[in-house]
């Protein structure tokens, strides 16, 4: 984004001022007589009315206008909040987006604002109270009288002046005197300084909230006296009063200024800014490297010395980089409720959505690719794993089923849950299913977890009739195989009539890694340190018992074992001391048999070529201090294909 383009900059502030009015229209959606929530998003409105109108998008400045003019009759008690107005105004929302975006049709605003209408006039409570109470100094039958004076930088702050003036002509009979004193001489004068102020008196019956709405975002720093003026045709007792600046109450403006100046320590960057970045630190720890090895070759104590002070300030600037890269998975989260909202209503159930852990901290990468896993899980969970609300009340179940997302950090990983109270997995249909399509034998005996795996399986499904939205299993496969991208691991739990929950285990960061740097025959892998659990030495002899089996027996249990000589076809002599690295995905667990550990290594994470990203073996690459390359081993395949030959070992049994 070019720092210097404005409508680029108003698009970055359109998009966050229509997340917070979408956030609070799903909030007012549980609470429709919230007074605070009904203003929140009449300010969002009526600010992204306003900066529209200003940058020139004068569709969107119109389209919301009457968005606006909908939520200020809700807001002064002329009509009432309603479900169906909070979906039509979140359709609105949509709309706008697309306004932004440029990408609009404007028959779909027409059909919105037909609704809205519908919406709105929908027969209000009697009488028709305010929804708010109004303070008696609040509004003033007669009318206001004003002195106001802009801040100076307001101007050059993108405020339009003359918008404000209209805004304020519009909410009654008003005749405004501009006062002129202040401005400098011509060779003093600063083009884009404010140095004009205003008289203006306001007749008609106004709310005084009304006022500060026009001056909403210059309230705080302008110069504004508010003094009422006595109904028409009686005395002017008022017109001696003084003056007094009456904006907000100090309680409104104690969170306004802290709000601003938390603010003014935070600075916008592009996300490629920061990518580059990225990049270029994993440059640098490349780099550091093989400085470490070329002073660890040589007896020159003052080269080592350097070596070292650039290892750590290499460190301390990788750990910095990768603070910068985390984002809270709230961001995340927040973007489910309104896919919750509108599934709860195109299914007709009554769906709440609860969310624990939302501060803990993801890489803004990975963030963005669980995005679809995770809608493709919740429209499971909505749609199929959900019951009927009479159906719920018939075994003893709230109404409103529950679908919880949580989140925590469990050392080099971030765990994220999902799950559901409705009727959970029914293993008979599993089996059925399973075996109608020939991916087990009748009668086969199958652990719990193993009939469960089958739902990861393409093409897999249990829904009695598959829906426009979900059927419970179909593309889980998809789900699975992109959480292995992001080297993460899938697990599923369910217990019938209580629910089922899905256990997402994700690495914080995919850019540097922690591994393991082992060698097989005369090539070098690297191993993700998050994935291993630990180091036996495989004898020769334990080596020959083992032919033909390859299980080794750990703690009482069974754990396959892959030489991984064999399965890349290695033609050096193998190693008289090979060691077995232990490496797990959730509970399952594998063996790789590797010639020597040659110990942990800062892994930069390089992406591996179209032609060589299908192997799948192979996760990525990275590159040594020597300059060789090392390929990094996807833990999640070679477990898989462990438990593959171990499952193969038991049928011929």
């Amino acid at each position: 984004m070019n720092a210097e383009d404005p409508t680029a900059a108003f698009r970055v502030e359109a998009r966050e001022l229509l997340d917070q009015v979408e956030q609070a229209l799903l909030d007012l959606s549980y609470r429709l007589d919230d007074a605070a929530l009904i203003d929140s998003v009449f300010r969002g409105l009526h600010t992204l009315k306003g900066s529209g109108a200003m940058f020139g998008f004068d569709s969107l400045a119109a389209f919301t206008h009457h968005i606006e003019g909908a939520f200020d009759r809700v807001r002064k008690g002329r009509a009432r909040a309603t479900a169906e107005l909070v979906a039509t105004v979140l359709a609105a929302r949509d709309h706008m987006r697309a306004l932004v975006e440029g990408d609009a049709i404007s028959a779909d605003g027409e059909a919105i604002l037909a609704r809205l209408a519908a919406a709105v006039d929908a027969p209000a409570v009697e009488p028709a109270a305010p929804v708010r109470p109004v303070a008696p100094d609040t509004a003033a039958t007669g009318g206001w009288q004003l002195s106001f004076r802009l801040p100076r930088q307001a101007l050059a702050h993108g405020t339009n002046a003359l918008a404000l003036l209209d805004e304020l002509r519009a909410l009654g009979d008003c005749t405004l005197v501009a006062h002129r004193g202040a401005i400098p001489p011509l060779d003093q004068l600063a083009e884009r300084d404010c140095h004009v102020g205003w008289a203006a008196t306001l007749r008609g019956d106004v709310p005084r909230a009304a006022i500060d709405d026009v001056f909403l975002f210059v309230l705080d720093d302008m110069e504004l006296s508010v003094t009422p003026l006595p109904p028409v045709g009686t005395a002017a007792g008022a017109r001696g009063a003084a003056a007094a600046p009456d904006r907000a109450a100090p309680e409104t403006r104690a969170p306004r200024r802290v709000a601003r100046a938390v603010q003014g320590e935070l600075v916008r960057v592009p996300a490629a800014r920061l990518d580059t970045l990225m990049d270029r630190v994993g440059e640098l720890v490349i780099a550091q490297s093989r400085l470490s090895q070329l002073a660890g070759d040589r007896h020159d104590l003052v080269l080592r010395s350097v070596a070292e002070e650039i290892e750590r300030l290499a460190a301390e600037l990788r750990d910095t980089m990768m603070v910068l890269r985390m984002v809270p998975v709230a961001s995340l989260f927040g973007r489910f409720r309104r896919l919750v909202h509108d599934l709860a209503r195109e299914t007709g159930k009554a769906i709440a959505l609860e969310t624990a852990g939302e501060s803990t901290e993801i890489d803004k990468t990975v963030s963005e690719r669980l995005f679809d896993p995770l809608v493709h899980i919740l429209r499971n969970a909505c749609d199929h794993g959900l019951e009927e609300a009479g159906e719920r009340i018939a075994v003893g179940k709230p109404a409103t089923g529950i679908v919880r997302l949580a989140a925590y950090q469990a050392g080099g990983a971030a765990v994220i849950t999902v799950s559901d109270d409705g009727r959970g997995i029914v293993r008979e249909r599993v089996r059925a299913k399973a075996e109608a399509s020939g991916l087990v034998a009748p009668g086969q005996a199958l652990a719990d977890a193993e009939l469960l795996a089958l739902i990861f399986h393409p093409g897999f499904s249990t829904a009695a009739a598959v829906t426009n939205l979900s059927g419970r299993g179909v593309g889980m496969d998809v789900v699975k195989r992109e959480i292995e991208r992001l080297r993460g691991t899938i697990e599923l739990v369910s217990t019938e009539g209580a629910g089922t929950t899905i256990t997402l285990r994700i690495p914080l960061t995919l850019a540097i890694i922690d591994g393991l740097l082992v060698r097989v025959g005369t090539g070098r892998y690297v191993i993700p340190l998050a994935a291993v659990e630990e180091c036996l030495e495989l004898t020769a002899e334990e080596d020959r018992r083992s032919l033909g089996r390859s299980l080794i027996t750990l703690r009482d249990r069974l754990v396959p074992f892959l030489r991984l000589r064999e399965l890349f076809a290695t033609a050096a002599p193998p190693d008289p001391h090979q060691k077995i690295v232990v490496v797990a995905t959730g509970r399952e667990r594998v063996g790789l048999v590797v010639d020597q550990i040659i110990g942990s290594h800062q892994t930069v994470v390089k992406a591996l070529s179209p032609f060589h990203q299908g192997i799948g073996t192979f996760s990525g690459a990275t590159i040594l201090g020597d300059g060789g390359v090392a390929l990094i081993l996807d833990v999640a395949q070679l477990v898989a294909r462990g438990q593959q030959a171990e499952s193969a070992l038991g049928q011929a049994a």
